[in-house]
């Protein structure tokens, strides 16, 4: 608690554990450890079965996103759509969704950075460049002939 503040609002809020900021400030972490409801924590055979069955359904999600990994499918979004399953119950899934959304968030503000931008649009317009010129050499040498016109030898 600030000491040196005389504005309630301040007091009020760090008596009550929030933060006290402005519209930058980042929103604060809820604690690690089991969002289970009060009633499921209280007694142990439940806590055990609904931390069996958070972690089956994770389980399902996460198999089902690496399924869509080759396969037509948002995989990486159905796989983070597990680990937030299993991050209602598990601190290690917590503290992986944590790494992973603070990984993102930089690689998020590197590529805002207009000299990385300027450079990711040079490259591209590179290989495009040299994407149609493979095509027309191709074509030149050998036709443009659809796939159902080719005739059987």
């Amino acid at each position: 608690m600030n000491t040196g503040s005389n504005e309630p609002g301040e007091v009020a809020m760090a008596a009550n554990g929030a933060k006290a900021g402005g519209a930058g400030e980042e929103p604060q972490e809820q604690g690690l450890g089991s969002r289970a409801p009060e009633f499921v924590k209280a007694r142990r055979v439940l806590h055990l079965s609904w931390q069996v069955g958070v972690f089956v359904i994770g389980l399902a999600v996460v198999v089902a996103g690496i399924i869509m990994l080759p396969l037509p499918g948002p995989g990486w979004i159905v796989i983070f759509g597990g680990m937030a399953i299993w991050a209602t119950e598990f601190v290690w899934a917590q503290l992986v969704l944590r790494w992973t959304k603070r990984k993102v968030t930089e690689a998020t503000a590197r590529a805002l950075d207009p000299r990385v931008r300027r450079r990711n649009i040079i490259l591209t317009s590179i290989g495009l460049v040299i994407i149609g010129v493979l095509m027309g050499v191709y074509v030149w040498k050998f036709g443009f002939e659809m796939p159902w016109n080719i005739k059987d030898q």
